[in-house]
């Protein structure tokens, strides 16, 4: 047996390892109950504005990374990205949502959309910065 460190992730082990872990899991969870989605937003020639990636994990929308361009912030994209995001995982099933920020992102923008703080990391990922974990419950 050998242990081996490498610098950089590539694709092939991430997946086998991935394939390992999934396998896994869906002893607890069902392949029918977990996925990836995306909402994206683009302009007229096809340049994103904005994108949303989440999963679905049982019950749970999981909001993995949001992203709206600078040009954009403060134009409802990210609000319109979320809404979109909560009515797919509502029609998969999900009833409550998942979201982490750190404190130079957005957590004053998800608390604005009836996310509400359950735990926050200190100094994450380093001194004087936090990382945020948010719930909602989605409206059924």
């Amino acid at each position: 047996m050998q242990y081996i460190l490498t610098p950089t992730l590539n694709t092939t082990d991430q997946q086998e390892l991935f394939v390992g872990l999934r396998r896994y899991n869906h002893t607890f969870l069902p392949a029918h109950e977990v996925g990836h989605f995306g909402v994206y937003c683009r302009d007229d020639q096809g340049a994103m504005l904005g994108g949303l990636n989440g999963s679905i994990k049982g019950q749970w929308l999981c909001i993995d990374y949001l992203w709206v361009d600078e040009s954009m912030r403060g134009k409802g994209v990210g609000g319109k990205l979320i809404q979109q995001a909560e009515n797919h995982a509502q029609q998969q099933g999900c009833s409550l949502s998942l979201v982490d920020t750190f404190s130079f992102q957005a957590p004053l923008f998800y608390t604005k959309l009836g996310y509400q703080t359950v735990m926050t990391l200190e100094d994450f990922p380093k001194v004087g910065m936090q990382r945020h974990y948010l719930r909602k419950v989605l409206d059924l």
